[in-house]
């Protein structure tokens, strides 16, 4: 991979309204300069952190579908600089994402760390392995007692990616990294609960 995002993205309809709006000067540079060979390092880091991402694929009626893809944290591999994958659970057992692949491999992803207001958007053409004919692949997957049915693996190979502002992200946070927050306050609360505990036995014991 050594493609721009904009090179994708930006078409003579989309061009059209930048002129027009006064934002074209600016994203040509982009579009003339900012070619990327492949996930850094960062990008690689932001992506094995992720939880859940949004899945863009396009069926044959030319309608676009977005789908929710979650699992534990890590569930996201990365496998190379142009290539990631997750393990893709039984769900709902509608098919629409992998019918739509089966005929048109083009898709987007949205990855979000909504703590930190960041956002990651990946062009990429889609790949469904079955687990019968890849065991070492789905090995390299594996995601310890994570309690759902694998039905394949689905890989993503990377076109193009780019980062989005922080405009409009709302911060929102899991269970798990408000629990982490709070725990030293909670630890706190804990031991002067304890503490008050043992001054009330005193006081009792002094008859006071």
């Amino acid at each position: 991979m050594a493609k721009n995002f904009a090179e994708i993205a930006f078409t003579d309809a989309v061009k059209e309204l930048q002129e027009k709006h006064g934002s074209r000067k600016g994203y040509e540079r982009m579009e003339k300069f900012n070619i990327i060979d492949g996930l850094s390092e960062n990008e690689k880091r932001f992506i094995e952190d992720r939880d859940s991402f949004y899945l863009a694929s396009i069926g044959v009626k030319n309608f676009p579908y977005i789908q929710h893809r979650g699992g534990p944290k890590g569930f996201v591999k990365v496998i190379d600089k142009d290539t990631i994958g997750f393990i893709d659970f039984t769900g709902n057992k509608q098919y629409i994402s992998v019918g739509n692949v089966a005929t048109n491999n083009n898709v987007a992803l949205i990855m979000m760390d909504y703590p930190a207001r960041a956002r990651l958007k990946i062009f990429a053409r889609a790949e469904i392995v079955e687990l019968k004919d890849s065991p070492e692949l789905l090995d390299s997957f594996d995601l310890g007692e994570y309690q759902y049915r694998p039905e394949r693996i689905m890989l993503f190979h990377i076109e193009a990616y780019d980062w989005n502002c922080p405009q409009h992200i709302t911060p929102r946070f899991t269970v798990g990294e408000i629990e982490k927050a709070l725990k030293p306050q909670l630890e706190k609360i804990t031991q002067l609960e304890k503490e008050n505990q043992l001054l009330r036995q005193k006081i009792k014991d002094a008859g006071l």
